[in-house]
């Protein structure tokens, strides 16, 4: 018997190993959606991962639809998402914190101004402030980049920098941040937004609370301590449903350390071990 049981559970470990995943959602997270894919399947034979972006918001619907086991998300599920998830499931889906992210603001690379208060992005994204000049910088147009309403950096921004107001007119409505990071790398007065792992070729901004309040810089020891100003952490949805095998196996090992050297390899930030 004690035989026959080895066997089952060695063919059922194959099984899930040889289950293909998908993951859909934050644009935020495919660049570590992808490099966590790519190792995880170097040390899993058979396992098979598709990782794509569209927004958090495109990730949940995939999620409530049945079209992807796992959504990545740069944002909290919304109380309107979960109540839609028991209304059709019976039961909310399992959330999982991954890895910490500190929300950049990026300007291009021959921009002089190195530091803006959340009270003056409020102003330049919703179209008060026009010209750098007015921030200490060149006089010069600034030209906003964003991301698309289903993004969750867009409702992350909106809600945290701009107050629950509307972004400007003029704002360059971009499908992802690598598009934002292109944009403003050729843009003297671009200004945009994203993950602090992404943004090669562009500057990233220090950012204070208040006008008169010290400017952090997004990094590692700053986001530990809790001092930058626009911290988030970044999420892994399943429904209760699929969160077991293959799926479940996967989920804890990007929360493992091998998962999170991962993390900290991309350019985003490991949680500690009292936060797993």
């Amino acid at each position: 018997m004690k035989l026959i049981l080895i066997v089952i559970l060695a063919t059922a470990a194959i099984a899930a190993q040889a289950q293909k995943i998908t993951v859909k959602g934050s644009d935020t997270l495919v660049i570590l959606g992808q490099r966590w894919a790519a190792t995880y399947t170097k040390t899993h034979p058979g396992a098979t991962l598709q990782v794509t972006g569209g927004g958090s918001g495109t990730g949940f619907a995939a999620l409530l639809n049945g079209s992807t086991d796992i959504c990545n998300a740069s944002r909290e599920m919304k109380l309107g998402e979960i109540a839609e998830f028991i209304k059709k499931f019976k039961v909310r889906p399992h959330e999982y914190k991954v890895a910490f992210d500190a929300l950049s603001v990026y300007v291009n690379n021959d921009n002089p101004v190195n530091k803006l208060s959340i009270p003056q992005l409020e102003k330049i994204f919703t179209g008060k402030i026009t010209n750098w000049k007015q921030v200490g910088g060149p006089d010069l147009a600034i030209s906003l980049y964003g991301r698309e309403n289903s993004s969750g950096s867009y409702e992350f921004f909106k809600d945290h920098v701009l107050n629950g107001k509307d972004f400007a007119a003029a704002t360059k409505t971009m499908p992802g941040t690598a598009a934002i990071i292109h944009g403003v790398a050729h843009d003297k007065g671009g200004v945009g937004y994203g993950g602090i792992a992404y943004g090669k070729g562009v500057k990233h901004l220090k950012i204070s609370k208040t006008n008169n309040s010290d400017a952090i810089e997004p990094k590692e020891a700053t986001v530990y301590d809790r001092t930058y100003p626009l911290l988030r952490y970044l999420y892994n949805y399943v429904s209760a449903a699929k969160d077991t095998g293959a799926v479940a196996a996967y989920i804890a090992w990007c929360i493992s350390d091998a998962g999170q050297a991962v993390v900290h390899d991309v350019g985003y930030v490991p949680l500690s071990k009292n936060m797993r």
